[in-house]
């Protein structure tokens, strides 16, 4: 099926939907992706073009080899994904919005066709993430919306290249492809913290495997440092996750000025540990550059993609880091009931010990 063809089948399911609200996102939603896609150039054209400028074509070429290196090395279903470029504008392509009730956790979900239940909502416009984010402001929900560098449809559309990924230093670029192109192995209905984990474990790997083929000692050492960096802010987001948690199953037996200002106080502490640890960095950590204000969306955004990537980089290790063999067994997860894997994952991750 073509891609066109592909974006006519999403329209005709949008216009099945009931709702005046429902259908305005996902007319937004398909509009957003039909321009994207209708913007795209072909790499191998742009590479073999005189005017293209050189500081995109060296980009563009190490993407290229990204690809076959990704298809050849780390088994990941590629096809034609990342074989167009589209210029944005903008370092993102739409931006993510994630709201949690004042006092939990767990963050809100929207459900979509297909694809199943999400904890984010993404717009390729900034003024529809935040005219929705007031809608939960008014109930009393903690919120965060933020850009998106990249987003897979999961084998739906060959997903190109574009502005966002090229701004970004070569191995981080790399490194968002693999994830990326990992959503097209395995996908769970109603598990984001399961599907970006695993990516994000895919990532890792994948980059680690690129960075010594390249050569590249020090890109190596980056990200080895920023993967140490997303480990310590795990613990200090956990430690505090665990401390809310608890305050949480307060909530219909203290007073709620009570749980604010201790609420409060946990988040304050987890900004002052956190600035603390990343004030000796040399690049931004994973909650960002300084962060002036956290609140429970924060912490849910952060711990869907984080929880279980020990987990799964575990298991990689007990298939003796053999890519398909590992793609297996994450598939034979996948198909647990929920709690059955939420316990193995656990039990994985506890096993895990970085070598750094």
């Amino acid at each position: 099926m073509t891609q066109l063809s592909q974006i006519y089948l999403v329209m005709l399911l949008i216009t099945t939907l009931s709702g005046c609200t429902t259908l305005g996102y996902y007319s937004q939603a398909a509009s957003g992706h039909l321009s994207l896609m209708m913007a795209t150039q072909s790499v191998q054209q742009l590479l073999d073009a005189p005017s293209t400028p050189p500081a995109l074509r060296q980009k563009l070429a190490v993407a290229h080899d990204a690809r076959e290196f990704a298809a050849a090395q780390l088994a990941l279903p590629v096809g034609d994904a990342f074989s167009s470029y589209a210029e944005l504008g903008r370092p993102w392509v739409v931006v993510n919005l994630v709201a949690a009730p004042e006092f939990s956790l767990e963050p809100h979900r929207w459900c979509y066709p297909i694809i199943g239940c999400q904890a984010y909502r993404g717009y390729y416009e900034l003024e529809r993430a935040q005219a929705e984010e007031q809608s939960f402001i008014a109930r009393g929900y903690d919120t965060f919306i933020g850009g998106v560098t990249a987003y897979s449809t999961l084998g739906w559309f060959d997903d190109p290249l574009h502005t966002g990924f090229i701004s970004l230093a070569v191995d981080r670029m790399v490194a968002l492809m693999f994830h990326e192109l990992a959503h097209r192995v395995v996908y769970i209905n109603d598990d984001t913290a399961f599907n970006e984990s695993f990516a994000t474990a895919v990532e890792l790997e994948g980059l680690r495997l690129w960075l010594e083929r390249q050569g590249d000692d020090d890109g190596f050492r980056r990200a080895l440092t920023r993967l140490h960096q997303r480990t310590q802010t795990l613990r200090l987001v956990e430690a505090a996750s665990a401390q809310l948690e608890v305050l949480y199953e307060e909530r219909d037996t203290r007073p709620q000025a009570e749980l604010r200002q201790r609420k409060a106080q946990i988040f304050q502490k987890l900004l002052e540990d956190y600035r603390a640890l990343s004030a000796r960095w040399d690049q931004p950590g994973p909650l960002g550059d300084n962060p002036t204000e956290l609140n429970n969306a924060n912490l849910a955004l952060f711990s869907q993609y984080n929880q279980h990537v020990p987990a799964f980089r575990q298991l990689f290790r007990n298939v003796g880091g053999n890519f398909e063999a590992f793609y297996g067994a994450v598939e034979s997860l996948s198909g647990q009931p929920y709690e059955k894997r939420q316990k193995t994952l656990a039990r994985l991750g506890q096993h895990f010990h970085e070598n750094l």
